[in-house]
């Protein structure tokens, strides 16, 4: 089966309009795209911001009535006239199963390796080699992006042996799942997000490590808690805002790595953990960068 993908570009005021009437003309899908060079880095707590310009695309059945359509589009949204609307044919495919067959390992370090469920890592890999499972598609990170990569790096060189690492922020718990593969005795997972904490636990079955996690939402967390390494890949007005928190999970000497920070917010994240952490370092990638320090 094909389908007929429709693509509108709409003002953010006419966007719910646009959506309506998609909607109530039974769009298999509908996703929204930025229809120019407005980035949203970091909304504030409780935003849900949009674009200026957006790009609406609707995915219908391919033997949908296309004249009908338009004519019933027009009458729902009188502006939304034919030549606004750009319409070709979509085939039928698994994307994601076409996703994960170009996806391939990738190293970070020397000794962290993410592969997809699909391949098998070669039977000559080193024996200390960390081999974490992890498909692309996931919402919340499979290391490609480079606050992670940062973070996998960064894990990949402390001896966590014995350790027990906090991933604040967690994710997929790419992060938490690491430090287990890479020696750690336990790893704690904190995000406020529900379906991380679900996506985290799956991701360490698959794993094999889950028997060594423990995640919690931010109300659940107990009191005291503190780790020998804690990495939170968050975002940068969160990182400043939840210094106390985050320091305080920290033990004396307990390593630290912030990332989810642009080049031009680093001096502020840094100086807002300057008075708590030694030795700050700033190590840069694309136009994100990763604040290492340890605990004073």
């Amino acid at each position: 089966m094909g389908w007929l993908e429709l693509s509108i570009e709409v003002e953010q005021r006419s966007l719910s309009r646009v959506e309506a009437a998609l909607e109530d003309l039974e769009a298999a899908s509908i996703t929204l795209l930025d229809a120019e060079d407005h980035p949203i880095l970091e909304p504030g707590p409780g935003e849900t911001p949009l674009w200026p310009q957006v790009t609406v695309r609707a995915l219908f059945h391919d033997h949908v009535d296309r004249i009908g359509l338009f004519d019933a589009l027009q009458i729902m949204v009188p502006w939304l006239t034919p030549e606004k609307i750009t319409a070709r044919g979509v085939a039928d495919e698994d994307w994601t199963r076409v996703w994960m067959d170009t996806f391939q390992p990738m190293q970070f370090g020397r000794r962290t390796w993410i592969y997809p469920s699909t391949m098998e890592p070669p039977a000559d890999l080193a024996a200390d080699t960390a081999i974490v499972r992890l498909d692309p598609g996931l919402a919340f990170g499979t290391g490609t992006h480079p606050t992670t990569a940062l973070c996998l790096a960064w894990l990949d060189q402390l001896d966590l042996r014995g350790k027990t690492v906090l991933d604040f922020g967690c994710g997929s718990g790419i992060l938490a799942i690491a430090a287990l593969k890479l020696g750690a005795a336990r790893a704690i997972g904190i995000d406020n997000d529900p379906q991380a904490i679900i996506a985290s636990r799956d991701n360490a079955e698959r794993n094999g490590v889950v028997e060594h996690l423990d995640l919690y939402l931010p109300d659940d967390v107990p009191a005291g808690l503190s780790a020998d390494v804690v990495v939170a890949n968050i975002l940068a007005g969160a990182l400043i805002a939840l210094q106390p928190t985050i320091t305080a999970h920290c033990r004396n000497g307990s390593p630290l790595a912030l990332s989810g920070i642009l080049a031009n917010q680093a001096d502020e994240v840094a100086a807002a953990y300057r008075a708590d952490f030694a030795d700050l370092a700033i190590t840069p990638q694309e136009d994100w960068v990763r604040i290492d320090g340890v605990r004073r």
